[in-house]
């Protein structure tokens, strides 16, 4: 039917339906639109390993990987991921909005385009690769995938697989606790993956360490950035009037940010710091926020460090956390480097705190270890010879 025809009848419809005529129609409009610009499937590789990775890209980790397996020999790698409105954007090899990911048009097309160009592909937090299509995991994926002969394997960032239950055994400051609305979705969800995880039998990468409490047999591989932005926007420390000191709570309840809001709150009254509380930052602009802070309380509750923590390192800005004993342990015995993150918890952060201020020369001291830390561990290169013994083999060259 054509504009002028459908122009005339909802001149004959009441006001109201006209009104919801006109909305469905600009809706399917829009969709067709969207469709159209959607942005096309990378070109296919021509190397021995084709690795993709997706479909979260939690913290922009799926692209970083990606990244760090290019420099493989024989080795090219995708990042894919799932846009959602209104949240943060990280760099992406290709992408589709959320609407998009239920569509059976796309997501036939998805399917076609990984199993034909990819030799190897990694499952981030056992979401859907072909899109939402009924199931509440990736295991009908995977089984169409393994079928076609694709190496596939597993990987974890945190609440995914992160037993609540196990944790509040472990931690004395679990943020988890019996009857607790974000314990009672998480344990669940970490039941079944652990199940599924036993299942599949496929290899499985965790991005943190303390993972490995919860998935034995996996591998570390640990987060990857780009050190230079951050230590290229990093000012000299304690060079202000007063030291500044940042939080960042990407996710308040996890990282204990109450306690923190009131130690550093109460600080910034009294004259001794001044407090940012960050909040609203685009990525690309976080590099230059944390280099005009000193001090950078990270997180007190999980007992762990992550990509906010690797930055902050780089950038050589004293980093305040809850780092825990079993994690720093763990990376002394993979990696032989000591975590240079000050340790603090909502008990000691307000004295941990007014020591680094009153003994500077200590605390730099201490900032200066990071960005060495960064580039022996988390500049993409070791991530990249964990991925070798998964992409790399006889078989695969």
């Amino acid at each position: 039917m054509g504009d002028t025809a459908t122009m005339t009848i909802r001149e004959h419809l009441p006001a109201p339906l006209a009104r919801t005529a006109g909305a469905v129609r600009r809706r399917l409009r829009g969709l067709r639109y969207s469709y159209a610009q959607l942005p096309a499937f990378p070109p296919a590789a021509t190397t021995p390993v084709r690795m993709l990775v997706g479909p979260t890209n939690s913290a922009g980790q799926g692209h970083a990987w990606a990244q760090a397996a290019k420099t493989l020999p024989d080795a090219s790698a995708v990042a894919f991921s799932l846009h959602r409105k209104g949240q943060f954007q990280f760099a992406d090899d290709y992408g589709v909005p959320l609407a998009w990911f239920g569509q059976p048009r796309w997501q036939r097309a998805q399917q076609q385009y990984v199993v034909e160009n990819y030799t190897h592909v990694m499952v981030e937090s056992l979401r859907p690769i072909f899109g939402a299509r009924g199931f509440s995991d990736a295991s009908a994926d995977i089984e169409t995938m393994v079928a076609k002969g694709i190496n596939v394997s597993l990987l974890f960032h945190g609440s995914d697989i992160r037993l609540p239950s196990r944790h509040a055994k472990r931690e004395r400051w679990s943020p988890f606790a019996p009857g607790d609305e974000l314990t009672d979705r998480l344990e669940p969800q970490a039941r079944r993956h652990a199940e599924l995880v036993e299942s599949l039998q496929l290899p499985v990468f965790v991005s943190t360490v303390d993972l490995l409490d919860d998935v034995p047999n996996a591998q570390w591989l640990p987060v990857a950035i780009d050190p230079a932005p951050w230590q290229q926007a990093a000012r000299p420390l304690f060079s202000g009037e007063k030291p500044v000191v940042a939080h960042v709570p990407s996710n308040a309840k996890l990282k204990g940010t109450e306690e923190i809001d009131a130690v550093l709150t109460g600080l910034h009254e009294s004259g001794v710091v001044e407090y940012r509380r960050i909040a609203g930052v685009l990525h690309e602009q976080m590099a230059n926020v944390i280099g005009d802070a000193d001090i950078v309380v990270d997180q007190l509750r999980i007992g762990l460090y992550g990509v906010a923590a690797a930055e902050a390192l780089a950038a050589g800005r004293i980093v305040v956390s809850y780092v825990g004993d079993g994690v720093r342990h763990r990376v002394r015995s993979l990696a032989g480097r000591e975590v240079p993150i000050v340790e603090a918890d909502p008990d000691t952060l307000g004295e941990v705190l007014t020591g680094l201020i009153a003994d500077r020369d200590a605390a730099a001291e201490r900032a200066a270890a990071g960005p060495g830390f960064v580039a022996e561990l988390h500049d993409g290169r070791r991530s990249a010879e964990v991925l070798r013994s998964w992409l790399i083999s006889k078989e695969t060259l």
